[in-house]
């Protein structure tokens, strides 16, 4: 059985996961494009992070940082190879958007890449409801990065 809990960024297979998912940022888009933050900035007082864990082994993880009291952002998603087409990040997603709802939380917002290596990313939120959006939170229009959000709210502004 598949588990979602609060995890800290710094354990040790969370670390390499993490470190994994950096340099593929920064193998797939140009450094001034890359917005993941490794374990030391995903252990901040505004970021609240997941695993996705089986029998105790890592599957993937996620975060959700606080941006405003009613506007947080997705951050750090990241299945292990292993964990790829089971459906860990969709369990991760609901998982934090349910827990936003919970702490009243009107709107979610994410960047991604624009590359193909992000094409399944972008699938996943689509899929969950997500749709594209202007830049928020002091990001600037860059061709390697999609914008998308999600209400959770009725009438939340985009």
């Amino acid at each position: 059985m598949i588990r979602i809990d609060l995890d800290d960024p710094t354990r040790e297979d969370v670390r390499l996961l993490l470190d994994e998912h950096l340099a593929d940022m920064f193998a797939t888009s140009p450094a001034e494009s890359v917005h993941s933050l490794d374990h030391s900035a995903l252990s901040a007082p505004e970021i609240s992070f997941w695993t996705a864990r089986e029998n105790g082994t890592l599957l993937g993880c996620g975060a959700l940082k606080r941006l405003t009291a009613v506007h947080g952002e997705i951050k750090s998603m990241r299945t292990t190879p292993a964990a790829r087409g089971r459906g860990v990040a969709g369990l991760l997603l609901s998982s934090i958007v349910a827990e936003a709802r919970r702490r009243g939380t009107e709107r979610l917002s994410l960047e991604t890449g624009t590359e193909e290596f992000f094409a399944p990313a972008r699938r996943l939120y689509t899929r969950h409801g997500f749709t594209e959006c202007p830049p928020f939170a002091g990001y600037a229009l860059d061709p390697h990065s999609v914008f998308l959000t999600l209400a959770l709210t009725p009438g939340a502004a985009a």
